[in-house]
């Protein structure tokens, strides 16, 4: 199995102990033959792996935004950055500290997390670990496709969504679970893919890997976060949906999310500087009610707009959705809205219930 170069490795004194930490040394040099890469990619250490324990919470609430409508994700907080290098990856300027971090106390954490969610049989749990960090860019290593789906397939209030834009799933084809388990890509325009999705696998691979996935019986999810404005943009998401249709069979799949370009005012300057001639920031940004530069609202409705006609004409039914929102862009672009974050949950909450079912035994 292939491997995102790793130059150098730092293991903390207090992971060494740990087994995860010992696995993942072991697997490494059974991977690279004991050879560090060579030359540092850049100075947010994307070639370094770290290993440390974490010293917050496992499981917490998807951070969200003010003043728009969020979905009740949890995130279960595995490591932080990814060794992939996409433009506008929010990632480049919300952690402070560099490298590929793993926290190698998350097994002896986990009764705590499956805890909490045990102690709230009547609520759904849909928990992901594709937020700080793509959920199987590691996983040659790290093995969390291995160790991470048992706990969830028996668990009747939960899901476990693996998000990513990588073909690395030989963990999960190696496992016997399928329940409750699904894995989502975030895709793109073939331009944008090509152009601002360094390192992460083409389009063709990502979905071979996804009907591989759904041949092995696993459901799917597809994220398009972000949707960028670009010249031939309608013609590009078209062609993606085009190979969506060619690999994958539609009534397999939970959810589809849309989103749009936002960013921090602080991310903007690291991005001109490490991507240079990135089209990412090109299109009319306003400032949102959250402090957020987003596209300006007319924009958004119309690529929004635009993919649910593409998509509804290749399936009516794909739990299609809106990442952060608002009622008001919700309504332009779908003619509904589910009113409200509560409403949302609710929303996607059912698909769960539709795909896996759902007992409070």
């Amino acid at each position: 199995m292939s491997l995102y170069p790793i130059r150098k490795t730092i293991v903390e004194e207090k992971s060494a102990a740990d087994p995860l930490a010992a696995g993942i040394m072991e697997r490494l040099a059974a991977l690279t033959g004991g050879r560090p890469a060579k030359g540092a990619i850049d100075d947010l250490g994307k070639d370094v792996l770290h290993i440390l324990r974490n010293k917050g919470v496992f499981l917490r609430p998807c951070p969200g935004t003010s003043h728009y409508i969020c979905c009740g994700y949890r995130i279960l907080h595995v490591g932080t950055n990814c060794p992939l290098d996409c433009s506008y990856c929010i990632l480049q300027a919300y952690f402070n500290a560099p490298n590929l971090r793993v926290f190698s106390n998350l097994e002896e954490n986990l009764a705590a997390v499956l805890a909490e969610i045990d102690a709230h049989p009547d609520e759904i749990f849909r928990v992901g670990t594709g937020e700080f960090t793509d959920s199987l860019a590691l996983d040659p290593l790290t093995g969390w496709s291995r160790t991470l789906p048992p706990l969830f397939t028996c668990r009747p209030n939960a899901i476990l969504e693996l998000k990513t834009k990588t073909d690395k799933i030989e963990g999960l084809l190696d496992s016997d679970v399928r329940e409750r388990i699904i894995v989502s890509w975030s895709l793109n325009a073939p331009y944008i893919a090509a152009r601002e999705e360094k390192r992460a696998a083409t389009l063709t691979r990502r979905l071979e890997a996804a009907r591989r996935c759904q041949q092995a019986g696993f459901t799917l999810g597809f994220h398009f976060d972000p949707m960028v404005e670009h010249p031939g943009w309608e013609e590009g998401y078209a062609q993606t949906v085009e190979l969506m249709d060619r690999y994958i069979d539609p009534k397999g799949i939970i959810w589809i999310s849309l989103g749009s370009m936002r960013c921090m005012p602080q991310l903007k300057p690291i991005i001109l500087r490490r991507h240079p001639g990135t089209c990412v920031l090109d299109g009319e940004f306003v400032s949102g009610l959250d402090g957020k530069m987003r596209l300006f609202r007319p924009i958004r409705v119309g690529l929004y707009a635009r993919m649910a006609e593409l998509l509804g004409s290749w399936h009516s039914d794909l739990g299609l959705y809106l990442c952060m929102e608002s009622d008001t862009v919700w309504r332009e672009s779908f003619g509904w809205s589910p009113g409200d974050s509560a409403g949302l949950k609710a929303f996607l909450d059912s698909r769960v219930k539709r795909f896996f079912g759902w007992s409070r035994s």
